[in-house]
Parts: structure tokens; sequence; C-alpha cells
């Protein structure tokens, strides 16, 4: 697929501009093909900082179009995120209140499901309910470590870091990330140096010392 392999350079070089490019052209032939690649439309709108390509891109998504893997984020977590960039503070909340009730219906009914508890920690991160989301994070990462699932318990080990940073707690998340950067995942040196979910870290020399150890040689 052209936008996934035109995602390689955000990731690996922390370009967008090839992924953008690609959107476009792709949108040009066919606008209807906007729901196919609406999850990468999302992601680079959102390290440009593209308030416009974001909200145009979450139109197009699909219902279920913000799971990562196995971790289950609902659309209303998008929402959330597009809300928060367009300095919406009222949306931003109320579809962060409801990915909330949505995860914690989910932990209710299945107790040691780790990828709901990181969904629901990161959801009491980003609306402030600090010890329930540190809480959260942490248990998700006891129930599923790297050596049961490599995948997604990298992306858990990352999203913990993200729940203390946004949580105020800097140097447990910069242990953390530190963390994620040394294990094989999809931590990436695109991610950390454009995407919004790190701008916490910024300027931390810490931080920068990670970034550089992801970029490209």
């Amino acid at each position: 697929m052209r936008a996934s392999r035109a995602e390689i350079e955000l990731h690996w070089h922390a370009d967008p501009r090839p992924l953008s490019s690609t959107i476009q052209a792709i949108l040009a032939e066919d606008p209807r093909a906007a729901a196919n690649i609406s999850e990468f439309w999302l992601e680079v709108s959102l390290c440009q900082r593209d308030v416009d390509g974001a909200e145009r891109a979450l139109a197009a998504l699909p219902i279920d179009g913000c799971h990562l893997e196995s971790i289950p984020f609902p659309k209303a977590w998008c929402e959330g995120l597009v809300a928060q960039m367009r300095g919406d503070s009222t949306a931003a909340h109320s579809a962060f209140s409801k990915v909330r009730d949505e995860a914690a219906n989910l932990v209710g009914e299945q107790a040691n499901y780790a990828e709901a508890r990181c969904v629901l920690g990161m959801a009491d991160a980003v609306l402030g309910y600090k010890e329930d989301a540190i809480r959260e994070g942490r248990r998700a990462v006891e129930l599923l470590p790297v050596t049961k699932d490599s995948i997604n318990g990298s992306f858990l080990i990352q999203y913990l870091a993200l729940i203390y940073a946004w949580t105020g707690e800097k140097d447990l998340a910069l242990e953390q990330l530190a963390i994620a950067a040394r294990t094989p995942g999809y931590l990436s040196y695109g991610q950390l140096r454009l995407h919004p979910y790190f701008d916490a870290l910024r300027g931390d020399p810490r931080f920068e010392k990670i970034v550089t150890s992801l970029a490209p040689k």
C-alpha cells in the first residue's frame, strides 16, 4: 500500500512530507479512498499539527478506526485528540470521558484484560485522575509483559511512559521510555520527534538523548 510505504519516512526520518503528499495524491485520484487511508491521514495530521487535515481524517475514520494492534482505543479517543489539538477542551473532555467509560466497562467484564486497562489508564491520565491512571498503566504492564507478547507488551510500556508524562511524573516517564527504546517494537524516531503525545517531555535533555538513540544512523 502506497501510504504504508510513505509512512516509513515519517517513522524512520521524522519526515511527514512523503506520507502527506501520498495521501493527497490518493484522495485526488479517488475521494472514496479516504476511509482506507484515514488512520495514516490522522497520524500525519497530528504530527504536522494540521487541525483541518485531522478533522477531515476523523470524519473518514471507520467506527473502530482507533485500534492499535489489539489495544482497543475507540474512535472517541481520536475525537478527543483532535478536539484537544483545536483547543476545544469541552469536546476533548467529553470524548475522553466516553473512552474512560467504555474502557472501564471492558475491565469490569474482564479484569485481566491488559490492553483495556492501558486504555483506561490513558483516559484517566488525560482527564487528570493521576492515581487511577498510574495504577491502571502499571497493572497493564504487569498483566502483559513483553515476555508474553513482544508487540503489545512493548506498546504498554510506551503508554505507561505517556501516563507518567501526562500526570507530571517526568522521571518515571523517561525511565519507562528508555526501556521502550531498548525494547524491539514500534517506538520510532519519527514518533518521538513529531507526535504531540510526547510534547510534555520535549526540552528535557534526557528525552532528547532517547530521541537521538533512535535516530537513523
